[in-house]
């Protein structure tokens, strides 16, 4: 026997799935796209389009107060046990806090690999090198572009709206790790603290180990001023990121540099997605150490 279903239920029907769609893309919006602390906007011309930014200012910020800046990517993810950790630290008696700046990816378009993959490497994650006749098929990365964003965009945006003190960090996960060492490699000076967590540095054969080699062997002196490194990995991740991690080990410890100072750490057990939620707290005590040391110089 065949069942009728009346005009009326259908479009209701309908309606409801339509209704359901847009809920769960209103969720996904707020998520990516929304923070807990001061949410801005910049008109880039760097990049041509408006990008989001997040601020989370210090628990009694105090606008007379000059405080340490960190840049971060990814916009919410990891966002909330940053913000646990800088309060702890702050309770604790570990400084005054910092103002924590983190980029979201664009929600609408996919761009995280497009800003965060260097422009020697494809953008479409891949191990193995490029064959030469796929060069125009496949594009390569748009860091350089990003990073003019966070150059001439960004910092001066936040200098004209908040006291800083010299005390800058960058910090990026996996491909946004890839990120950090790519801005290390090219513009040294930007700042002096960069958290590299789980970085892809595997991508196309290794090119970014490669070209971050390349540059600790033949541009050494381009680091002028005392910069800090951390490095991170988790033991439980995939071994091409653990061979990338060890490979960047051991282009630091060949061609050592008295002003860059690293630190590295191996979380046990931890896997991909974990390894930065167990990396903030140890970075931010071993930059503190770094920083403080060179007040003491002073």
């Amino acid at each position: 026997m065949a069942i009728k279903i009346s005009k009326y239920h259908l479009v209701n029907v309908c309606l409801a799935i339509v209704m359901f769609a847009l809920a769960v893309i209103a969720i996904r919006y707020y998520n990516h796209y929304v923070s807990a602390f001061t949410d801005i906007t910049i008109e880039s011309k760097a990049l041509n389009e408006s990008r989001k930014v997040f601020i989370r200012l210090p628990t009694n910020y105090d606008k007379s107060k000059a405080y340490p800046l960190i840049i971060k990517t990814d916009g919410n993810f990891n966002l909330d046990n940053w913000d646990r950790t800088l309060t702890a630290q702050r309770k604790a008696g570990e400084g005054e806090g910092a103002i924590l700046v983190s980029i979201p990816n664009k929600f609408w378009k996919t761009t995280r690999n497009r800003d965060l993959v260097p422009p020697y490497a494809r953008q479409e994650v891949n191990t193995e090198p490029r064959p030469e006749f796929q060069t125009l098929l496949e594009p390569n990365g748009e860091a350089d572009k990003f990073l003019k964003f966070i150059e001439a965009e960004l910092l001066p945006y936040l200098q004209a709206h908040y006291k800083l003190n010299d005390q800058r960090v960058l910090s990026g996960f996996s491909a946004g790790g890839s990120f950090v060492l790519y801005t290390l490699h090219t513009k040294p000076e930007l700042f002096n603290g960069y958290f590299a967590f789980s970085p892809a540095a595997w991508y196309d054969d290794m090119s970014v180990v490669k070209r971050f080699s390349d540059f600790l062997k033949t541009n050494n002196p381009k680091i002028k001023a005392p910069t800090f490194l951390y490095l991170t990995v988790g033991g439980a991740e995939h071994p091409l990121m653990l061979e990338a991690f060890n490979s960047l080990k051991a282009a630091l410890n060949v061609s050592p540099n008295p002003n860059l100072v690293w630190h590295s750490t191996v979380n046990p057990n931890a896997e991909h997605n974990d390894n930065p939620k167990q990396s903030v707290a140890k970075a931010l005590v071993d930059y503190k150490e770094f920083a403080q040391s060179l007040i003491k110089q002073h």
